[in-house]
């Protein structure tokens, strides 16, 4: 892949513009959220700061901090308009701290949080295991990183519309599961436990998918992306070619769990970044009960 392959600037202004229509757009979102939230009860002792990475309106943010009110919770997103949605997610007496930042360049001290949480945030970032690094680097050791991923499998009824006409699909790519358990061991994480389930949506036309999308920001985010259908013959064509059944269209969404601890010491990491050598048999293993 480019190193390129997401024009930053171009997703900050997609969330930006989707922030005071995304909660009420973004069903799947909350329960992808609501399902990886559940994670939480790994962590041994109740954390002390907690870091809500791509918070976007920060439900969860406000869940986190109601569920540990003494704890320091910094709900950061690359889109300002979508913080400004966070003070509605709590109470005053219960406040979140908010840092519009990219989740690249963390601006926080290394092991600052006990536990991160980032809910379908970070198939928007790219190279994935530059992010990852930098999320190890804000953890604090025996830390908590449980987040949430679009898989490659996303959307593959609209992909597979817009091939049939002979077109680009305009729709982002994303890291398939394997891709990501690498790169959090290559990050020098431990305990990794991946888990993946297909979701399938239901709209009532081609139109409706299309302006869910937009409403919650998740058009193509490549620098040389196509621009959309010209035209009502192809959009005509596209509709043609996106299969139908009683009446209503379905769209797949692939969503890729992980949670992973950094490890009490540090693996040695080459010059490249990439961890030097790792004893799998001294890794001890997390299993969902």
């Amino acid at each position: 892949m480019p190193e390129n392959l997401f024009d930053r600037r171009g997703i900050k202004n997609h969330f930006a513009r989707a922030a005071e229509s995304y909660l009420a757009a973004a069903a799947l979102q909350k329960e992808v959220e609501a399902r990886l939230l559940e994670q939480a009860d790994y962590l041994e002792a109740a954390p002390k700061r907690i870091l809500d990475l791509g918070s976007g309106p920060g439900r969860a943010a406000g869940i986190l901090k109601k569920r540990w009110p003494k704890a320091e919770v910094i709900a950061m997103d690359i889109a300002l308009p979508m913080l400004r949605q966070v003070p509605q997610q709590t109470r005053f007496w219960r406040p979140i701290k908010r840092v519009c930042a990219d989740a690249l360049q963390l601006p926080f001290h290394d092991r600052s949080f006990d536990f991160i949480f980032s809910s379908l945030c970070l198939q928007w970032v790219h190279p994935l295991p530059d992010a990852l690094h930098e999320i190890r680097r804000v953890l604090s050791p025996n830390g908590l990183f449980a987040f949430s991923s679009f898989g490659p499998d996303t959307l593959m009824e609209l992909r597979d519309a817009y091939a049939g006409i002979g077109e680009t699909p305009p729709v982002s790519p994303f890291a398939a599961i394997q891709q990501i358990g690498d790169a959090l061991q290559g990050a020098g994480f431990r305990n990794s436990v991946l888990d993946r389930e297909l979701y399938t949506m239901h709209y009532p036309d081609l139109r409706a998918l299309m302006q869910e999308l937009q409403a919650i920001g998740a058009t193509d985010a490549r620098p040389q992306r196509p621009r959309g259908l010209a035209g009502k013959n192809r959009w005509r064509a596209l509709n043609a070619a996106y299969p139908i059944r009683d009446g209503r269209i379905a769209s797949s969404w692939e969503v890729i769990s992980a949670m992973a601890f950094r490890p009490e010491r540090d693996p040695e990491f080459r010059e490249d970044g990439i961890v030097a050598s790792i004893d799998a048999s001294q890794i001890p293993r997390r299993r969902r009960p």
